[in-house]
């Protein structure tokens, strides 16, 4: 018989945890939540009552009034109407249909502009990127403070003063994620999915710019989701915001790996709840680009591809 090298028990060590988490992964979200809820609730309790009244204190002045709350309607049919353009216009289908073709004749005339031989799927990403900000940035802060113009755009969640009173707050969800973030690393369906932009280790140009992207991208989510969506609804909704923000941002996950999309859940519940108390969605901010830049270290890492060169080979 052949001796069972060290190797091999770390092999079994390995392969026995992912089976094992892939056999509890369906009802680990569930049962989790039952444990993770009731704690969210001691921790904002009050943040939700304040907001609670006074949402019913601003409703309260409008029927005296006789006015009807216009502001969720705006917001919400605002919100849907963007959300539905990025997945119809703002992904890999309209990209190549519409916008490559342009890029395609664009590059014939102007070749050292837009290399799209060997930056196509860098350009996908660009559109992708870009139609993000637009969509979570460029479009809803305008239109709000056309539509609502005694409204200050600062309290959609800009406002940075107090920040660094509340720095304790991105410390501690780093410490709550991470460790779940390593465990979630060694699923076999992380690998795979990390980085989006599968040239990243080609190149430390390749890795350097989508990472700057990606971060951009998650600023203008931040502000659209925590900022935005809270801003125009905290005097109408009350804590109903964070948990009508939530669904929304829970499904914009889908496609990725299950466990990152149930913790979505919670995710937005938290950083909704910290950016009502603070006025701020920078903690946030930090706390996104902290575990996305991980995640794709520890993706690339994992499989010994991290990039060596400087610049993609020019053949």
């Amino acid at each position: 018989m052949r001796p069972i090298s060290p190797d091999t028990f770390a092999t079994h060590e390995v392969s026995g945890f992912q089976g094992f988490l892939e056999t509890v992964k369906p009802v680990l979200p569930p049962v989790l939540m039952f444990g993770i809820l009731p704690i969210m609730w001691l921790m904002f309790r009050d943040t939700w009552r304040v907001l609670d009244d006074e949402a019913l204190r601003h409703r309260a002045l409008l029927l005296a009034r006789g006015k009807t709350d216009t502001r969720p309607m705006v917001a919400l049919v605002m919100c849907a109407m963007i959300l539905t353009l990025q997945e119809y216009y703002g992904g890999r289908v309209f990209f190549d249909a519409k916008v490559f073709p342009l890029l395609r004749a664009l590059d014939t005339r102007h070749p050292t502009w837009i290399h799209l031989d060997r930056y196509t799927e860098l350009w996908t990403f660009v559109w992708w990127a870009g139609t993000r900000i637009a969509g979570y940035v460029l479009v809803p802060f305008p239109l709000w403070k056309l539509i609502f113009r005694q409204d200050s755009l600062l309290d959609l969640g800009l406002r940075t003063k107090g920040f660094f009173s509340h720095v304790w707050i991105y410390v501690l969800f780093l410490a709550i994620v991470l460790p779940a973030m390593l465990i979630v690393a060694r699923s076999p369906d992380f690998g795979a999915y990390y980085p989006f932009y599968k040239q990243s280790s080609r190149s430390w140009f390749d890795f350097l710019l989508w990472e700057a992207m990606y971060f951009l991208q998650f600023l203008a989510l931040e502000m659209f989701f925590r900022g935005f969506w809270l801003g125009a609804l905290r005097k109408s909704l009350g804590s109903g915001a964070i948990f009508a923000m939530a669904v929304p941002y829970c499904m914009i996950h889908y496609g990725k790996p299950y466990l990152e999309a149930c913790g979505a859940i919670l995710a937005g519940i938290a950083l909704g709840s910290i950016a009502m108390r603070t006025k701020s969605i920078y903690q946030g901010f930090l706390v996104h680009i902290t575990v996305a830049g991980l995640m794709d270290w520890l993706s690339l890492s994992h499989r010994h591809a991290m990039p060596t060169a400087w610049f993609p080979p020019s053949g």
